[in-house]
């Protein structure tokens, strides 16, 4: 029934209301605060847009939308007034967050069967005059209602519907409870994130990555890979958030897909601003650059610090891996209860992901069997990571 409503609605809504659902082309992005920059939004939200040359897919793959009317793993259609409801009518004191979409909250809303306690869920409420549109609320409810994975946020379900206020279009997840890897890596007012807690978040991120590239019947690129995209449960399990820009892998033995350039300045790669080439190297630079981020404690790009550090990529090349004075970027908040070997390796796959011919970087597959050694190496080297910590610290 839910599925047919989705399909119906979909079919009905085909003309696109001026200013509302996109279809000029690229737009500029708004500056995010402290360093992130949208490269640009544009319609080519991905779920079943093929246009060029990957590895690994057959013409014959089923596409994201095929896939989605097979499963649609039992969505929820929630009613407007039951989310309006859900939110207190979408009180300010409920938003946790926003971004590029629109706006986050925190919601109780009851189980699908009607019985028991309500349960607590996040609710996201597209910006009608939001830099995204339609087209990425679609692609998020396409992708999210056939990927299942431990470390890909859950959609629980959705609701289309207008009203006096015009067209409304939500998304209903579980409740990550913690937030975001970049609340706790860059806010000062949280407890800082231990060593071994940073290398299982870096893990299980890496695993929902390799399970898009490599574990469906269709490549799946994320295109979006940064911190505040990383959510954390209730034991700092991460999963990876906000699909709107996800764009299906190439097919039929072609190597990319040639989309608008799309993303978030610091961590898109290069070859893909350049060309407008996506793969699923394009992610693997976007990890690499997180991976500096977890080492360092410190944003891709922070306009505040002196001209030589504001670019970390370009900073972290001062102080090589198996350079005396590496430890000179290592962030100075766990005040060096970390594995200095575990956190030279680290560096060295990061160096990898990010290197700049696409082809030479590694499969995500292969970067999560090297952070499984790496969380092996603990109290080694002279910075030994002190392992008798609260479960907040590791």
């Amino acid at each position: 029934m839910a599925l047919a409503c989705f399909n119906l609605l979909f079919r009905r809504r085909r003309r696109p209301r001026p200013g509302r659902d996109a279809g000029a082309g690229p737009t500029p992005a708004t500056s995010a605060p402290n360093s992130n920059t949208g490269l640009s939004r544009s319609d080519d939200s991905g779920a079943g847009q093929q246009t060029s040359k990957s590895s690994g897919s057959t013409s014959s793959q089923q596409s994201i939308p095929a896939m989605f009317e097979e499963r649609a793993h039992g969505l929820r259609v929630f009613r407007l007034p039951e989310l309006r409801a859900a939110t207190n009518d979408f009180h300010r004191m409920l938003k946790i967050g926003e971004g590029g979409f629109g706006s986050v909250y925190k919601a109780f809303v009851r189980p699908a069967d009607g019985k028991g306690d309500k349960i607590t869920v996040a609710v996201k409420r597209l910006n009608q005059k939001g830099l995204q549109g339609h087209k990425q609320w679609l692609a998020e409810v396409q992708f999210l209602g056939v990927v299942e994975h431990p470390n890909l946020v859950k959609l629980i379900g959705y609701c289309a519907e207008d009203d006096e206020r015009g067209i409304q279009r939500l998304l209903v997840y579980e409740f990550m409870p913690n937030r975001s890897l970049e609340d706790h890596l860059f806010n000062r007012s949280y407890p800082c994130l231990s060593w071994n807690l940073r290398l299982n978040i870096a893990l299980g991120a890496a695993e929902g990555l390799a399970y898009l590239h490599e574990g469906l019947e269709v490549q799946v690129i994320y295109r979006d890979f940064k911190a505040s995209n990383v959510l954390l449960d209730k034991d700092f399990k991460p999963k990876l958030s906000d699909f709107g820009l996800a764009r299906e892998g190439p097919t039929g033995g072609n190597t990319h897909v040639s989309t608008a350039v799309v993303g978030t300045y610091g961590y898109a790669a290069p070859d893909y601003i350049e060309t407008g080439h996506l793969t699923t190297k394009s992610d693997v630079w976007s990890f690499g650059v997180v991976l500096y981020e977890l080492l360092a404690g410190r944003r891709s790009l922070e306009r505040s610090r002196p001209t030589g550090e504001q670019k970390l990529l370009e900073w972290v090349k001062q102080y090589p891996a198996d350079s005396r004075r590496f430890n000179v970027i290592m962030d100075p908040r766990l005040q060096s209860q970390f594995s200095d070997k575990a956190a030279r390796e680290i560096a060295k796959l990061a160096d990898r992901c990010l290197n700049r011919q696409a082809k030479e970087r590694p499969k995500m597959s292969e970067v999560v069997e090297r952070l499984k050694e790496a969380i092996q190496m603990k109290e080694t080297g002279k910075h030994s990571a002190s392992s008798k910590k609260s479960k907040r610290g590791g």
